[in-house]
């Protein structure tokens, strides 16, 4: 790839980095999707990766996309949704985190990411990562000037297992609720709101923990904002009916855990 500092990296037949879906959504809750996409620059052809692996989990959150959408219609919730693969950057990393351009990950080489010059990083920063966040940013803005405050729902799916020294064992988790710092008291209710299900095993901070490594809860939700991040395990949302079971449940039980919030105020 030309690494001259002025070469665009996306074209005229790129799509856009971000997109929002129902726009005009009066829900309370804000919901995001990270690596809801699995797009590849046309500069970038293939990042050196068959269809197959880029389909798998490191190329994207599988079924975040269709569940972001899904969910958005039945709470008329906006969802600010990236295009393109984590692989190309992980915008739930902020810049200084060294797989925020991953070299290899879950064990897969990525040979588009090797030895990439800094004006190679800088636009995928410029053209990617930042018009995500600068969206996120600026649909909160709209919002915190003339509604109810918004509680950000960042979507994310987890493989069932993951390879590697001491972690080659399944998941046991259907979905976990991820938090640290901030207000976490909706991401609490949302917690034992899923608890009273009876079919669900939730994880608490699984199969991942919140924490430095995260980014986008972090930046748009601290130190004031409720939010949650949710993962749902990737079997579950390999088909639409399962994309749309899950959609119908987070649909039935956000609000009851927004109520509790609401009822047990600081």
């Amino acid at each position: 790839m030309n690494s001259n500092v002025s070469q665009s990296l996306l074209t005229t037949e790129d799509t856009s980095p971000v997109s929002v879906i129902n726009p005009a959504g009066a829900s309370s809750f804000l919901l995001i999707g990270d690596h809801a996409g699995k797009a590849v620059p046309t500069r970038l052809g293939s990042l050196g990766l068959s269809d197959a692996e880029m389909s798998r989990h490191i190329g994207w959150d599988i079924g975040v996309g269709e569940l972001g959408a899904a969910l958005a219609e039945r709470l008329d919730a906006v969802f600010v949704r990236q295009t393109y693969s984590r692989l190309v950057i992980d915008c739930n990393r902020s810049p200084d985190q060294p797989d925020v351009i991953a070299a290899v990950s879950d064990g897969t080489v990525v040979p588009g990411n090797a030895a990439l010059s800094e004006a190679d990083r800088a636009a995928r920063f410029r053209e990617i990562h930042e018009p995500y966040h600068a969206a996120i940013d600026a649909e909160l803005a709209r919002r915190d000037a003339f509604g109810p405050p918004t509680t950000l729902i960042a979507l994310h799916s987890f493989t069932p297992m993951m390879s590697g020294p001491m972690r080659d064992q399944a998941r046991p988790w259907q979905i976990g609720i991820l938090h640290d710092g901030g207000d976490t008291r909706f991401a609490q209710a949302l917690l034992a709101v899923l608890r009273t299900e009876g079919d669900l095993t939730v994880g608490d901070n699984e199969p991942y923990r919140m924490d430095l490594i995260d980014y986008t809860v972090p930046r748009h939700a601290y130190p004031a904002r409720a939010y949650a991040e949710i993962e749902i395990r990737q079997d579950l949302l390999g088909s639409a009916e399962g994309c749309a079971a899950w959609a119908d449940r987070l649909a039935r039980l956000l609000p009851v855990a927004l109520e509790r919030v609401a009822a047990h105020p600081i």
